[in-house]
């Protein structure tokens, strides 16, 4: 089990991983090692995602989730397998726990009385200004 909060808990057969060959640090290694991890985790129908935490973890994977709901995680920064599987399930992980935090809800707020006051004060100030600059009209006979 891959515990990502005390409430959601993951299934090790849950996650596939394919080792590809990874174009990162390693010299002549990288050509004959397959040491890049692509992590696979179905989305759409894992059990232990409820359904408001699946809809922001699609939002959040972006480009990185298939159309079939299915969250690809590519590592390849490490030299081993075993380092880039551990950075793999960490980024899922942080990915999931991101997705389980209710996004705060924004409460609506008036502008107070001392600012309408302001907006009106300085509207006047600036019609002044433009009353100043007009061209003076004589009515002299």
């Amino acid at each position: 089990m891959i515990i990502i909060t005390p409430a959601i808990k993951i299934k090790e057969d849950e996650i596939k991983f394919d080792f590809i060959r990874s174009s990162g640090p390693g010299g002549q290694n990288v050509n004959k090692v397959s040491t890049a991890v692509q992590l696979r985790f179905d989305v759409k129908n894992s059990p232990a995602l409820s359904d408001d935490i699946r809809f922001r973890l699609v939002r959040l994977a972006g480009k990185r989730i298939t159309e079939d709901g299915i969250l690809i995680i590519k590592a390849k920064n490490f030299r081993t397998q075993k380092q880039n599987r551990k950075n793999a399930v960490n980024r899922l992980i942080k990915l999931i726990q991101k997705a389980a935090e209710k996004p705060k809800t924004r409460i609506k707020t008036k502008p107070s009385l001392a600012s309408k006051k302001r907006v009106i004060e300085a509207k006047k100030h600036r019609a002044g200004i433009k009353k100043m600059r007009r061209s003076v009209s004589t009515n002299e006979g």
